[in-house]
């Protein structure tokens, strides 16, 4: 089965409502077709020739009614199915506001001051990462803690992309965390864990990756056990909140991340 995904933009919309609607129906197998930057009837035409050689299921995010209209009517001439992500929540909207949207595709990605907010937290995350710049620590807003291959830095990563300054350190066996760490009073520090065994899956996959000797402490589950509680101890001691990422994506750690940060941002107090 065929899903064209059809934006005026970059896509990014349209995509994670497809993807987030399809993960309710496990059996269904698709084919997505992504379009992006559609913003003419020319572009419209060739899209549709396409999905007449492929036919399957249309959703769209496009704010002119002119193209909408146009993909609208060239999918009820081949009898495909067309859905328009936007248009609902935008008609709500606007019987809400008593007023009339304005139309600007790709408007959610203007260079305002929060765009330029995320590119200066993408720059610190990658400027902090694996314990580097300790000395500026202290202007990060989310600092994380843990041991190596706990998603630490695709954490960080994603966090900046939504203007979040994140640093992670990592914790090595035998080695005190940086005392700039201890010192800082604004940043939310918060410890990463992971299950021990899933632990030294990842790290031994690593080891294959890099060709490199699999007999070493580092993928001795006793050792990596003893890693892990040394490190559960710590953030206990400090009374720092702890995040198992066993079983989470990187988007479902981040939300946690997020919301501790808001929550300790809104209250004004510590957690």
């Amino acid at each position: 089965m065929h899903l064209h995904l059809i934006s005026d933009s970059t896509g990014d919309t349209v995509e994670h409502v497809a993807r987030a609607s399809l993960v309710q129906f496990g059996d269904a197998n698709f084919e997505e077709h992504l379009w992006c930057m559609v913003r003419s009837d020319q572009q419209v035409k060739d899209i549709l020739k396409i999905i007449k050689l492929k036919p399957g299921f249309v959703l769209y995010t496009l704010v002119s009614s002119h193209i909408q209209d146009s993909l609208e009517k060239g999918c009820k001439e081949l009898n495909i199915p067309c859905v328009s992500v936007l248009q609902p929540i935008i008609d709500h909207l606007r019987n809400f506001l008593g007023q009339e949207g304005l139309p600007r595709p790709g408007g959610q990605h203007v260079l305002d001051a929060e765009y330029f907010d995320r590119i200066e937290a993408m720059d610190f995350v990658m400027a902090h990462d694996d314990g580097q710049s300790v000395q500026t620590l202290n202007d990060a807003d989310v600092i994380l803690l843990g041991a190596s291959r706990t998603s630490k830095t695709p954490t960080c990563i994603y966090l900046g992309n939504k203007g979040i300054k994140a640093a992670n350190v990592p914790l090595i066996p035998n080695v005190d965390i940086p005392s700039e760490v201890l010192a800082t009073d604004r940043p939310l520090i918060i410890g990463i864990t992971k299950d021990p065994r899933r632990l030294v899956e990842i790290r031994r996959q690593r080891l294959k990756i890099l060709k490199q000797d699999e007999n070493t402490d580092y993928v001795n589950l006793d050792v990596v056990s003893k890693e892990i509680n040394d490190a559960r101890r710590l953030f206990s001691r400090q009374g720092w909140p702890v995040i198992n990422v066993s079983r989470k994506s990187i988007e479902e750690t981040a939300a946690m991340i997020i919301q501790l940060y808001h929550k300790r941002t809104e209250s004004n107090v510590e957690i």
